[in-house]
């Protein structure tokens, strides 16, 4: 998969929650991106729990991944062992699930390039200690 950027479960939760302080910066961000939106099953669970609330919102969250906007090119069942000694090695700062996924993902598509809100990311390394390029810039939160 050739110019991936993943996407994080704040940056979705953004776009869609317009009383969301990064919302508008999120969808300057966003409008700017070309390069195919790639997250995991984790971050789209994650994303429509705090917009269940939201009429639609999860409805949306689903459409997006039904019309390949979001790509979800990612098994838990055949990564579970990495995804395992990611959550040990970050347990201190701490990482869930979803922000695990997405580290493993980065390391699988070779790529660093993401959209967040999350400041774990500014711990996290991919690859062989490769920091993160978040694409949502300063002033976002």
């Amino acid at each position: 998969m050739t110019q991936a950027v993943l996407l994080d479960t704040g940056v979705i939760v953004a776009l869609l929650d317009r009383s969301e302080q990064a919302h508008e910066h999120c969808i300057r961000t966003l409008s700017e991106v070309t390069a195919t939106l790639v997250t995991c099953e984790a971050v789209i669970a994650e994303s429509c729990y705090p917009v269940r609330g939201m009429r639609g919102a999860s409805d949306a969250v689903l459409e997006n991944v039904e019309r390949g906007i979001f790509v979800v090119p990612f098994g838990l069942d055949a990564s579970a062992k990495p995804i395992r000694r990611l959550l040990r090695e970050y347990a201190d700062v701490p990482i869930g699930l979803a922000d695990a996924c997405l580290v493993h993902l980065a390391t699988e598509l070779e790529t660093g390039r993401i959209l967040t809100l999350d400041s774990g990311f500014l711990v996290y390394r991919w690859g062989r200690n490769r920091p993160f390029e978040n694409l949502v810039q300063e002033g976002a939160s």
